[in-house]
């Protein structure tokens, strides 16, 4: 078993894309000497202040979020302000999930990400590192 690092990563002010790179090179592993694409060496990731990610452009108004339900007539399209609205710590983890290798072990790897909107967590106890950048 890996030995697995908490970092810690403040979104104010960041821009989604750039920021969702990076934690998705941290979460698969790749900053490690250790990486291999099939095993699962990456380490945790905190986010705080998922509300106050930004986007570049026009993203704000006209980035929408699609989601179905498998019936007829499920679609669901969403916002991007409205969802940042209700859920922005799902806008950080649709993010980083685009970016992860669609294999076996993204469900595991998207598992080690911890988003919250505001800058309180319950990860006091972990030893939290600085987010590399």
């Amino acid at each position: 078993m890996p030995e697995r690092k908490f970092f810690l990563v403040d979104a104010n002010g960041k821009i989604l894309g750039r920021l969702a790179t990076q934690i998705a090179r941290i979460l698969m592993g790749k900053h490690k000497s250790s990486f291999s694409h099939d095993k699962d060496t990456g380490d945790y990731v905190i986010v705080i202040n998922a509300e106050d990610v930004r986007v570049t452009g026009k993203k704000a108004q006209q980035k929408f979020y699609f989601r179905h339900s498998g019936y007829p007539g499920g679609a669901k399209n969403v916002p991007y302000l409205k969802m940042l609205e209700d859920h922005p710590e799902e806008i950080i983890r649709h993010a980083v999930r685009g970016m992860l290798p669609h294999n076996h072990l993204e469900d595991k790897i998207i598992s080690r990400l911890k988003v919250y909107p505001t800058s309180s967590h319950p990860h006091k106890a972990q030893k939290l590192e600085p987010f590399p950048v």
